[in-house]
């Protein structure tokens, strides 16, 4: 149903100025109010109406101005054609501006007439107002401009060489004589700081204002030359014809744009149906809203969708897959050369490609959608111009963004995804070229410990959790008592031992892990050192027991300068008063260690140790390179892994040595799972978390 109002795009109400729309819309409302016997006068008189419509006075008042109008804007471009320019810049922004202004002059005079007819009359004229108060100073700053660069040409070539060779041995002159004055003030300053008349500070504040002084004296006399001087002017004003013209342009342009949207459009649908017809097809909603440059672009959109993102889809360009099927079948019925693992990337690469394509589907015609509904509303579309603009402005962190999203996109997401199918799947040592769909054999293995993978999976799960915390709360154990001790006033020598203390994290880790990989060794002079307390027998590496001990101290030891950096950033600045006010109080040092260190350094720091703990439980590196894995114990865990290996080191395993990716991709599903709920239940309750909020 047509409104008797129209809103601007300030919600702003406005009358109809078209008659015909106006006697509809009201006919319309009372039709709405009237009762079931007068709906049915009313109706046909509507109908009359509508039938009649090309014989309604007004229409005929508004067709006559379209004809009128049409053949004023085929004479203006033919005259305009004709139009001597006689600005005198030769300028091309010039000689469009003059055009311009030419057009606004008799547009004003046409348009003035039918301002009371039509909402579009009323905006052409008041545009073309704007353009003829703001175009001519326009004009005129680059007539000027372009006058002043000419002279300023014509005057550097007359500048002879003897004369530019005359004033150089006098500027040369002026440097040296400057420098030298430079030279005996710096002297001066320097002989009053020594018998103490000022500061050193005064002194430096003194050497840089004279140096900044010369240096101006200098520039200042370098412009004496006439050469020097117009080149400056020249460079000037070609800027101001250039980037500044470009700029008083844009202004003129905003201004004219501005006033679409005070002035409503009239149109007669009420229904947005263009937006949901062309839904497949994206520009074409566009193209039928007369945005014509954001319709070519959004034709891309559909050259992407039915050139690259369907045919993909259906297996067209796919390196062995089939896409989707390809994604179902997983190479079942497929040739002896192809691997259902290509058949399911390809699938997945498919399956974003849909997606990004119905993304662009969905925008399009949201944009479209809207732009309809604003135009029966009484709001004009936005120009090209207009929407250029809102792009450079709020639109840029998402253009700037979109880039990386792509990349994350096909480098994260998509083996993500093949991670989680994998797990559903059956591929395993017998089943490696191609395999099929086993949705919860491999899930069911592992929660339940059915067979060799299955049982040992909770045994190194316990270890998993045992190392984690054992060897992180070491590290922070040992990290922030070192901080805590250097941050004593009487410990001396604090940066070397700072030094001392940063050196596991200073020396790469692997290097550290292999050196004491090689002390543990059964020859290995730790493990010497250890058989004369120990005795005789003592081994490191071959005692499952002993090499859990070793392997959390290890990771204690190279966790424990992390910790203690961050422990030593915050205590430095805990506020000493804090301090002060518990010794007034008769504090002891574990008090305020308990109620003021400890609260604060946990504050800052609650978050990354949360992190800690995560890195931990997939350190794959301190386990692998120690003794990977071992000591093995083929009864208990089979060639699968060995009494140290933990679940990152299990995994690794499974898929990289014994070929189980199928359920290595299932133990890597929970973990993850896993890891997310107790990183998040860690976060949310850290006190940094709870009073940010």
């Amino acid at each position: 149903m047509l409104s008797r109002y129209l809103y601007d795009n300030l919600d702003r109400e406005y009358e109809r100025k078209n008659l015909y729309l106006k006697e509809v819309a009201t006919l319309q409302e009372k039709i709405k109010e009237s009762s079931k016997e007068e709906k049915v006068k009313l109706n046909a008189e509507l109908q009359e109406i509508k039938r009649n419509k090309n014989n309604n006075s007004y229409i005929k008042k508004l067709n006559d101005f379209k004809e009128k109008e049409k053949s004023l804007l085929k004479e203006l471009e033919e005259k305009s054609k004709s139009l001597k320019i006689t600005n005198g810049t030769s300028i091309k922004k010039v000689d469009e501006l003059e055009v311009r202004l030419f057009k606004a002059h008799e547009k004003e005079k046409f348009y003035k007439s039918y301002v009371e007819l039509t909402y579009d009359a009323e905006l052409i004229y008041k545009q073309c107002k704007i353009e003829i108060e703001q175009i001519p100073p326009v004009i005129e700053f680059a007539k000027e401009s372009k006058r002043e660069l000419d002279e300023a040409k014509k005057a550097l070539e007359k500048i002879s060489p003897e004369e530019e060779k005359t004033f150089k041995e006098e500027f040369d002159a002026f440097k040296i004589q400057e420098k030298q004055l430079l030279k005996d003030n710096i002297k001066t300053v320097k002989s009053r700081t020594s018998e103490g008349l000022i500061s050193d500070k005064a002194k430096d504040e003194s050497i840089k204002r004279l140096k900044r002084v010369t240096k101006e004296r200098i520039l200042v006399k370098s412009f004496e030359s006439k050469k020097n001087y117009y080149s400056e002017i020249v460079k000037n004003k070609k800027h101001e014809l250039s980037r500044i013209l470009k700029q008083k342009i844009k202004t003129v342009n905003i201004n004219v744009s501005d006033i679409r949207r005070v002035v409503p459009v009239e149109v007669e649908k009420t229904v947005p149906i263009a937006s949901y017809i062309t839904f497949l097809f994206p520009g074409l909603g566009q193209l039928l809203n007369k945005q014509y440059t954001k319709a070519i672009i959004m034709f891309l959109a559909t050259i992407y969708i039915y050139v690259i993102a369907i045919p993909y889809a259906l297996g067209f360009g796919n390196y062995r897959g089939n896409g989707i099927a390809g994604l179902i079948t997983l190479a079942k019925d497929a040739g002896r050369l192809d691997r259902s693992i290509i058949f399911m990337v390809e699938g997945i690469v498919a399956v974003v490609f849909l997606t990004i394509a119905l993304i662009l589907m969905i925008l399009s015609f949201k944009d479209a959608n809207k732009v309809e509904k604003d135009t029966i509303k009484g709001v004009r579309y936005r120009v090209w111009y207009e929407t250029k603009q809102s792009l450079s402005e709020d639109g840029l962190p998402y253009l700037v963004s979109l880039p990386a999203l792509i990349i994350i996109v096909f480098i994260v997401f998509v083996p993500v995804a093949t991670t989680i199918l994998l797990s559903f799947t059956g591929m395993d040592p017998q089943n490696q070229a191609k395999f099929g769909w086993d949705v919860l054999r491999n899930y069911k293995m592992i929660l339940l410990g059915q067979g060799m993978a299955g049982s040992i999976f909770w045994k190194i799960l316990g270890w998993t959790i045992i190392w984690t915390i054992g060897a992180t709360s070491l590290g922070i154990f040992l990290g922030f008592a070192l901080a805590l001790l250097l941050n004593n006033e009487r410990i001396k020598g604090k940066t070397f031992f700072r030094s001392i203390y940063l050196l596991p994290w200073a020396v790469p880790a692997f290097i550290t892990i292999m050196f004491f990989s090689i002390l543990s060794s059964p020859n290995g002079a730790l493990t010497e050192l250890l058989r004369g307390v120990f005795g005789p027998g003592f081994q490191i590496k071959n005692d499952p027991f002993v090499t859990k001990v070793v392997l959390i101290c290890i990771q204690g030891w190279l966790g424990s300068s992390y910790i203690f950096l961050l422990a030593t950033g915050v205590l430095q600045s805990i506020n000493k008063e804090l301090y002060e006010a518990a010794d007034i109080d008769g504090a002891s040092s574990l008090r305020k260690l308990t109620k003021i260190t400890i609260p604060l350094v946990l504050f800052q720091t609650a978050p990354l140790l949360v992190g800690q703990y995560t890195f931990n439980f997939n350190n794959f590196s301190n386990i692998y390179l120690f003794n990977s894995g071992g000591p093995f114990n083929p009864v208990s865990y089979g060639n699968l892994a060995g009494e140290t290996d933990i679940l990152i080191s299990y995994i690794y395993k499974l898929t990289m040595e014994n070929q189980y990716q199928a359920l290595g991709a299932a133990i890597t599903i929970l973990i993850s799972i896993a890891l997310m709920i107790v990183s998040y239940i860690g976060y949310r309750n850290t006190d940094a978390f709870r009073k940010e909020k």
